[in-house]
């Protein structure tokens, strides 16, 4: 797969050409060229809708258990950020059915929730959502270990996330991006697990997806932007136990590992700012 697909977009649809959106949920809207610089009226916005997402996601991490459906926590996401005066910023995106991405043990994106799919003890559980508020997105995704799980599962899990903030904590207005995929991608190999290349992550803004593409991986093929302050990035590494590599199944949505390992992500919303980073969809100070 060209790795300029977009974390969300599937490769069936073109992301200069989105589908008409639905349920009245908002249209994709064409970017002012080049990268956005957030101004401080328009970084306040961001901060509420990204502490929407960042609501719904602890309160589901707190309230998972074996038994529940996907279904059933979509539902939930879906009701909790409209009764924060936000939009689900997935439900009707490029035709998306739900509210928030679920994928289970070895799915690795972009899984559509299912009345039928029960989340069972010892399961890894990834849950990824976005909340569109008076014109602008959050977007933010955790894993979350359902019950005991082993070691080797705990850590796959525990690495994905630390690699997430050796990205972030190189943010910061003068570096570039392949500081932030340099020190991702040396902290997963150094554990042995593999790097999804197959999706990157993204601007963030006015629109879901916008650029830059932010690679967890060091490459030439996607430009090394130079980070300044009042850009928004959604950071998100994708880590498989087994195969770097992925498939799309017949649903044209969920992405699988070929190998079936087990995958685990962790994605922020991120304030570059002069002198580092602001976590926007920080979760610590949420009660």
């Amino acid at each position: 797969m060209n790795i300029l697909t977009n974390i969300f977009s599937p490769k069936t649809f073109s992301k200069s050409q989105p589908k008409q959106q639905q349920s009245g949920q908002p249209r994709a809207k064409k970017s002012r060229r080049g990268i956005e610089i957030k101004s401080p009226q328009e970084i306040e916005i961001m901060r509420a809708s990204a502490r929407i997402v960042a609501t719904v996601l602890k309160e589901i991490s707190q309230m998972v258990q074996p038994g529940m459906t996907t279904a059933d926590l979509d539902a939930y996401a879906e009701q909790r950020i409209r009764e924060m005066g936000a939009t689900p910023s997935f439900k009707g995106y490029y035709g998306f059915p739900a509210s928030i991405c679920s994928c289970i043990n070895h799915e690795v994106v972009h899984g559509i929730p299912n009345s039928k799919k029960v989340i069972r003890a010892g399961d890894v559980l990834k849950v990824d959502t976005g909340a569109y508020y008076q014109g602008y997105h959050g977007d933010s995704c955790i894993t979350i270990a359902v019950g005991k799980v082993s070691p080797k599962v705990a850590k796959l899990i525990r690495v994905a996330e630390e690699a997430l903030y050796k990205g972030i904590e190189q943010v910061k207005a003068g570096n570039y991006l392949l500081d932030i995929a340099g020190a991702i991608e040396d902290h997963i190999k150094a554990n042995k697990f593999s790097v999804v290349e197959d999706y990157v992550g993204h601007g963030v803004g006015r629109n879901l997806h916008e650029e830059p593409s932010v690679f967890n991986f060091r490459t030439n093929q996607l430009p090394n932007i130079k980070l300044r302050a009042g850009m928004t990035l959604a950071i998100e590494p994708i880590v498989n136990a087994g195969s770097k590599h992925t498939r799309t199944l017949r649903d044209r949505w969920t992405v699988v590992t070929v190998d079936n390992s087990l995958s685990a992500q962790f994605e922020h919303t991120v304030l570059v700012t002069e002198t580092g980073y602001e976590i926007l969809t920080d979760r610590t100070n949420i009660k």
